[in-house]
């Protein structure tokens, strides 16, 4: 089995697509980490529809289709939600929740692409998702002849990946500077608590503070509770608009986690290449290389998201300081 991170994934089966191989996927991970926005955002990538097939809350003629008899043999009226034309990615989707029955004739569906009287159009793809029995998902074992039908990944969350998304996403930027900060926490399971911390709930995190909400519903209240304490040192920030402006002589905090606090506001705030481009040169003059790297590395999310990256690299090139820090960074990255 293959442990990847989310970005990793999603090349994982962009790969698969474009070479054209057939083998059903199965996705392991734990419940939160973004194994259903891995398979849309690929779909999205590739112009492919997606169809979401529940399996844990069908009965085996569900899957099958419901008999019928025609010319005097028997016959199976295949479901309506499964593909019939086009192209696109066919996930099932909790498949060892499923009881046994759904899984025996998954089987089917899985290797040979068919089921009863239905077949899998050739331009779509079948992956699977399901949590882990560590993960206390109320699992059941796969039976190991469906377990053979299938390639395998397992899916890790990580920051980097869970940023490229969170910031061109619209995720509140106080809690992608928090998680930046506190990187344990995004995705902490407590097998004793109703709710923690995962991608997904972090995305739920962010709509209700959005609203004015408290985070704790979503993300459980030991992590609500650093959260907030981060939150209340947006107090004592410079002022963003003036760095953007291009003013360096604002003064830099000290405190680790304020300054945390205002590169990510500088990330998420900025908007052109020439306020990106002061953000940087203030904090290159103003903290240590280690932010500055943090800062680099989301400014070129959002750089490509806005499609000004090379607007960006064009005023770094102008600049003897800029170009110095650029080498040293990619230095440090080898």
């Amino acid at each position: 089995m293959l442990t990847v991170n989310v970005s990793e994934a999603s090349k994982h089966l962009n790969s698969v697509i474009k070479g054209g191989i057939k083998t059903s996927i199965m996705m392991w991970g734990a419940p939160g980490i973004g194994k259903s926005s891995i398979v849309n955002k690929v779909a999205e990538e590739n112009e492919m529809e997606v169809i979401d097939v529940r399996l844990s809350q069908l009965a085996p003629t569900d899957l099958r289709g419901l008999p019928y008899v025609e010319n005097g043999e028997a016959r199976f009226a295949p479901p309506s939600f499964l593909p019939k034309s086009g192209k696109g990615l066919l996930f099932l989707d909790e498949v060892n929740l499923a009881p046994p029955a759904i899984q025996n004739v998954a089987m089917q569906l899985v290797l040979d692409r068919k089921v009863g009287d239905y077949t899998v159009p050739d331009d779509w793809f079948i992956i699977a998702a399901g949590n882990r029995v560590e993960d206390r998902a109320a699992v059941s074992q796969m039976p190991a002849p469906l377990t053979n039908r299938f390639l395998h990944f397992t899916v890790e969350a990580d920051l980097t990946s869970w940023k490229e998304y969170a910031l061109t996403s619209g995720v509140e930027e106080k809690i992608i500077s928090f998680l930046t900060f506190r990187p344990q926490l995004l995705h902490s399971f407590n097998k004793n608590a109703i709710a923690w911390p995962s991608p997904r709930s972090w995305d739920f995190a962010s709509d209700l503070y959005k609203i004015g909400l408290p985070v704790d519903a979503a993300v459980g209240e030991g992590a609500a509770s650093e959260f907030n304490s981060f939150v209340k040192l947006y107090s004592k920030l410079p002022d963003v608009d003036k760095i953007k402006s291009g003013d360096r002589k604002v003064k830099a905090p000290k405190e680790p986690s304020i300054i945390y606090a205002i590169t990510g506001a500088l990330v998420s705030r900025s908007e052109t290449a020439e306020e990106f481009y002061n953000s940087m040169m203030w904090l290159i003059g103003s903290v240590t290389e280690d932010y500055v790297g943090v800062f680099m590395s989301d400014t070129m999310t959002r750089l490509r998201s806005l499609g000004i990256q090379g607007q960006f690299v064009s005023k770094l090139t102008k600049s003897t300081e800029a170009k110095k820090f650029v080498a040293k960074y990619q230095e440090l990255l080898r």
